[in-house]
């Protein structure tokens, strides 16, 4: 464990004991924290703000009233996470809709010539069309390890997927990317 990854463990224990403690303002500063993390989860399955807003409150609701369970086996960002996702897949089921988590095309490099850049983006966008074509268990894991970077043990506890399940299911993922975008770089 790093000292950053230390130090906001320290800082989110802090905050869950104030929280246990009927300071209801310090679970609002845990959340704000992560509030990325749930928000992109939710955008990834539901595809529009409105109903990611409902579902980021869902999953808010479910953390604040399940935190007595929280037992620090896990860091509370992945514990949350957890939440959120088994909260989305639950809804996903009932609306049969999937959209990849990763939205870096957004994101800019700007060290690098305008060239280079345009060249990237392409990149992701095929990288990303590549991964909405997996089997939804590998696009699950790949997302979560390789935009997120979450472990294998921490995905597991996400998905509730053993660890070498996933450890397999990005191997044949990155298989079948492999595959996949060796045709778009031969074009």
């Amino acid at each position: 464990m790093t000292l950053d990854q230390l130090i906001i463990k320290r800082r989110d224990n802090a905050l869950i004991k104030a929280t246990l403690s009927g300071d209801s303002s310090a679970f609002s500063k845990l959340l704000s924290f992560y509030k990325t993390r749930v928000h992109a989860l939710g955008m990834s399955f539901f595809k529009n703000e409105v109903d990611t807003e409902d579902f980021e409150q869902e999953v808010f609701i479910k953390a604040y009233t399940n935190l007595p369970s929280f037992r620090g086996d896990s860091s509370f960002p992945t514990w949350l996470t957890s939440i959120a996702y088994n909260t989305a897949v639950n809804a996903k089921n009932r609306r049969k809709e999937y959209l990849p988590i990763s939205d870096e095309e957004n994101i800019e490099d700007t060290s690098l010539s305008p060239e280079k850049n345009q060249i990237r983006k392409m990149t992701v966008l095929a990288v990303r069309e590549a991964v909405k074509d997996l089997p939804e268990k590998f696009a699950v894991c790949v997302e979560l390890y390789f935009f997120y970077d979450n472990s294998h043990a921490e995905i597991s506890k996400i998905t509730g997927l053993p660890v070498n399940t996933i450890k397999s299911h990005i191997f044949r993922a990155k298989k079948i990317l492999r595959e996949k975008l060796r045709s778009y770089y031969e074009e």
